[in-house]
């Protein structure tokens, strides 16, 4: 069973979105950092320089979506990005519920946006901008794709984790992590709410 997927010009934001945006894992529990505006825009450049290596090594498809889930696990708050898409329900769920769904939630990601990597051979993203905001930072940036009109790429980054994470994404002012939320909740829908179901149908999707 897969989810409808949109069409190839939202595909391709929505990809790069999911691909630039999610990743990170939950760590040990670790003294808050200071989180500065120079910290925030480093990560995104770390970030944007692994996903171009990807996109140019001209690896298989399969060994692309391993690449993308590890720079998803460096980069992001995925603990925080999985317990958000699966809603109030995360509220109920038990510990290993959490932590099974956070690893179903990982790869499902990856596979679901991982298989387009290809679309973005010869593609760039660039940082212009930074800003404070309530939670940490916001990086602004611009993707030039070929055959594409530039758009815009944005990250929220936090150090909430005890280490600077980005937390969510915005393409062309579209919210990625909202996105997924939505999804996840009309499939947990369908499950009549069974987190389990809902964990083992997501580790097959994408």
């Amino acid at each position: 069973m897969q989810t409808p997927m949109p069409n190839k010009p939202l595909m391709r934001r929505s990809f790069l979105g999911s691909a630039l945006a999610f990743a990170g894992v939950a760590a040990l529990p670790m003294p808050a950092l200071a989180l500065t505006e120079a910290g925030a825009k480093k990560l995104v450049d770390q970030l944007v320089g692994e996903i171009n290596r990807v996109i140019a090594s001209g690896k298989s498809e399969s060994a692309m979506i391993r690449d993308f889930e590890r720079i998803f696990v460096q980069f992001a708050d995925v603990s925080i990005m999985a317990r958000y898409a699966l809603g109030n329900d995360a509220r109920s769920a038990s510990q290993a519920q959490l932590n099974a769904f956070t690893q179903a939630f990982q790869g499902y990601i990856a596979r679901k946006y991982g298989r387009r990597f290809r679309e973005f051979i010869g593609g760039t993203v660039e940082v212009t901008s930074t800003r404070r905001i309530k939670s940490g930072y916001e990086i602004r940036s611009i993707a030039k794709l070929r055959g594409e009109a530039p758009f815009e790429v944005t990250f929220l980054v936090s150090d909430k984790s005890g280490r600077d994470k980005f937390f969510n994404m915005f393409i062309e002012g579209v919210n990625l992590l909202l996105t997924e939320r939505t999804e996840i909740g009309a499939m947990l829908d369908r499950r009549k709410g069974n987190i389990d179901q809902l964990t083992a149908d997501l580790s097959k999707l994408g």
